[in-house]
């Protein structure tokens, strides 16, 4: 349910190394799984710098590129009160002019010698990407530990970052004929934790804010000791060390803690029904919430491959039986996104034309029921982690893959050696874990079911 458009497909709007990994061995596997690959583990060495820093290299070995990421642990969940989409701001805003630099400088600093940038914007945190060619990595270094410690944070920076904000509000959400109801789907589901609020924000909130409530914001979670750095390169450990002390060493610790979301949400203690309207609405659609554990939750792999059997490809299960056997919807998906502190798993479905909601409702569980106590076919099961691993295995043949797997595992996860076993996690998941998840965080707990048409 996350709809922010990162820079890059924003900017598009208007106008590897396989050395690392291993394919399958055999290897012991528990009752219903497949056999499973043996991967050596990443090449990982850690380093805290005396500012709070944390540095990570990741070696890639024969790999002619670079990843050069900073992981600032800020997301939606951090927004202010009233002001939701600051940290998406700032992820526009950290590509303005520093004291050294121009607008745009990563741009020419990454594209014009053939490599490229990104950021984007999540619940739990905000990161910058840089791929270059390998002998760039130093320069990208400084960069980033320029617009860490420079950034011109003025009226007039705001105000351009802040109309470009609001103008991708405007086509994600309110342009799309569900955006609404996509956006909205996490305040219908977290009852306490500031998950509940679109990390995309409002036009009203964006609006509100002035200038030294974004200083402040800027003050607060940029800085050293909130922040992940990741190199994945082919140099040696001890060479990129020195070059992030030379850059980041100096930077200064404010002094106070970083503010940390501390709500636990709670369990949902009975269903509800929420109706949504708003206009241009071709065909009505539905969503059924439930909430789930956190991304460190064991029962994450599972949970993953039960949305990947229900909704991942177009001979998955919610595909076959709402959309081509009883025709009863246009589209139909099952997922659960597990973020560091909680989660939330959906159902949902567009009605076909002529169809009632209720007839879609009743179909949509059925099929989650059916997967959660019938037999699961061997062979689906195999196809369906696959998938998942294929998936997986593809994104870390390059630096930037293996840089963005161990962020997630540090920031989301809580552990950078998760992102080792993330994939014998995936390979392990029976039918049995399948069926036990879904009873556990679906059939077993209280849901709500919200409807979307169009407005009278």
């Amino acid at each position: 349910m996350r709809l922010q458009l990162d820079r890059r497909q924003w900017l598009a709007l208007t106008g590897g190394s396989a050395a690392a990994w291993a394919w399958p061995r055999a290897a012991a596997a528990p009752a219903g799984a497949a056999p499973a690959m043996r991967l050596p583990p990443l090449a990982l060495q850690q380093h805290t710098l005396r500012n709070g820093l944390r540095f990570i290299h990741v070696r890639t070995p024969g790999s002619a590129t670079a990843a050069v990421q900073v992981w600032y642990r800020v997301g939606g969940k951090d927004d202010p009160a009233g002001r939701s989409g600051f940290a998406h701001l700032f992820e526009h805003m950290m590509f303005k002019r520093t004291r050294h630099l121009p607008n745009e400088a990563f741009d020419r600093m990454t594209e014009d010698v053939g490599g490229q940038n990104n950021a984007y914007t999540a619940e739990d945190v905000t990161v910058y990407q840089n791929e270059v060619p390998l002998h760039h990595t130093e320069r990208l270094l400084w960069a980033e530990a320029e617009r860490m410690s420079n950034l011109t944070v003025d009226q007039g920076n705001f105000d351009s970052e802040r109309r470009v904000v609001i103008e991708e509000l405007r086509q994600r959400v309110l342009a799309d004929p569900y955006g609404r109801l996509w956006v909205a789907l996490p305040g219908y589901t977290f009852e306490r934790h500031p998950y509940q609020r679109p990390g995309i924000g409002s036009i009203e909130d964006l609006e509100a804010a002035t200038l030294a409530d974004v200083q402040r914001f800027h003050a607060t979670y940029y800085r050293p000791d909130n922040a992940v750095l990741i190199v994945a390169a082919d140099v040696e450990p001890a060479e990129a060390l020195g070059w992030t002390r030379r850059y980041f060493g100096p930077l200064r610790r404010p002094a106070g803690a970083v503010p940390r979301v501390r709500i636990t949400e709670p369990a949902r203690q009975r269903d509800v029904r929420h109706a949504m309207t708003a206009p241009r609405v071709p065909l009505p659609a539905l969503a059924l919430l439930w909430k789930g554990p956190p991304a460190a939750h064991a029962d994450s792999a599972a949970l993953a491959v039960a949305g990947a059997l229900l909704s991942a490809g177009e001979s998955a299960r919610l595909n076959e039986a709402l959309v081509y056997r009883a025709e009863v919807a246009q589209a139909a998906g099952f997922q659960a996104d597990l973020y560091a502190d909680a989660g939330l798993i959906a159902g949902y479905a567009i009605a076909a034309s002529g169809k009632a909601l209720d007839d879609v409702e009743r179909r949509l569980l059925a099929e989650i029921e059916r997967l959660a106590t019938q037999a699961i076919a061997a062979d689906e099961l195999d196809k369906v982690r696959a998938r998942l691993l294929t998936s997986a295995l593809t994104q870390r043949q390059r630096p930037a893959g293996q840089a963005a797997a161990v962020g997630n595992a540090v920031l989301v996860r809580g552990d950078a050696r998760w992102a080792d076993r993330e994939l014998p996690e995936l390979q392990a998941v029976t039918a049995a874990d399948v069926q036990r998840v879904l009873r556990r965080w679906v059939l077993g707990a209280r849901r709500a079911t919200v409807t979307y048409q169009q407005e009278a």
